[in-house]
């Protein structure tokens, strides 16, 4: 079954905007909360962003722009908008934008005991190559991959 394509509205965070990046962000990777200055430094250093479907803000992204034709992009989905296709909107949008800097090859990093993100970077195609542990945590983080020519 493939997942309808979903329209949103994707804005990027600046701002106030980036409060409601970071409630998200936190949300989602409650083991490693980040404050309204690390947000803000962030988006000094990558492309902050919000979805919104029907004017309800369903999620967020980071792309991180290539470095030696290397980016990263990570899209969160809150719980509650899950399994409606925003994810798969959302992925191909942030893809898109990966592109157009230059990437050559795009990575995500998904926090071991989200499941449900696991299973859907694996259902679009990435692949594992790594798995860490930051100083102090102790929930793993896997970093995945898309093959060449995806």
């Amino acid at each position: 079954m493939q997942t309808p394509h979903v329209p949103l509205d994707i804005v990027v965070a600046t701002g106030p905007l980036l409060e409601e990046w970071r409630t998200i962000h936190n949300t989602i990777i409650p083991t490693h909360q980040l404050s309204p200055a690390d947000v803000a430094e962030r988006s000094t250093r990558h492309r902050l962003t919000l979805a919104y479907a029907d004017d309800r803000l369903v999620g967020n992204a980071t792309v991180r722009p290539p470095h030696d034709g290397v980016a990263t992009v990570i899209v969160r989905i809150l719980p509650s908008h899950r399994r409606r296709g925003h994810g798969t909107s959302y992925l191909e949008a942030e893809l898109a934008e990966a592109r157009r800097l230059g990437a050559r090859r795009i990575e995500t990093v998904v926090l071991a005991s989200n499941t449900d993100g696991l299973a859907f970077a694996r259902a679009h195609g990435f692949v594992e190559h790594d798995r860490y542990v930051l100083d102090g945590d102790t929930v793993p983080y896997v970093d995945l991959h898309l093959p060449a020519g995806d």
